[in-house]
């Protein structure tokens, strides 16, 4: 039985600040937790040294593929958590998500993604990770 993902948002809550939506409904047999991607190609070596664009483009490449090697696909994820090392970089992740979302998932709702600003991330030349739940 494949998985049943509704996502949406409560009218009571108001519109999401951004591409998210505010709650996924799911009935799944069978859960991926993908652990934070980075911006690291197959041999390990670092994506896009210092351009945020390019290691959120490597960042999604990677969740892609992580999603593929167990069968699923983007309308398989119910749930982001994307952090960012430097709060400057927010607008510029937003611009990533209007200009890829709509190409990964087709049109909204988008699924729920928590957005944190840390210190840092496991080496200092990362500018962004992205944790994935997906369902299938």
């Amino acid at each position: 039985m494949p998985a049943e993902i509704r996502i949406h948002n409560a009218a009571e809550l108001g519109a999401p600040l951004g591409m998210y939506s505010h709650i996924t409904r799911v009935r799944a047999q069978e859960y991926l937790f993908i652990a934070g991607m980075l911006a690291t190609d197959k041999a390990g070596g670092i994506v896009g040294k210092g351009d945020l664009g390019a290691q959120a483009t490597q960042v999604f490449e990677n969740v892609r593929v992580a999603l593929a090697s167990a069968g699923a696909g983007w309308k398989n994820v119910v749930q982001f958590t994307t952090y960012l090392v430097d709060a400057k970089h927010i607008e510029g992740f937003m611009a990533y998500r209007k200009r890829a979302f709509p190409g990964m998932f087709g049109s909204a709702p988008y699924p729920p993604n928590t957005l944190l600003i840390i210190d840092r991330l496991v080496r200092e030349e990362f500018l962004i990770e992205v944790q994935t739940v997906a369902a299938i």
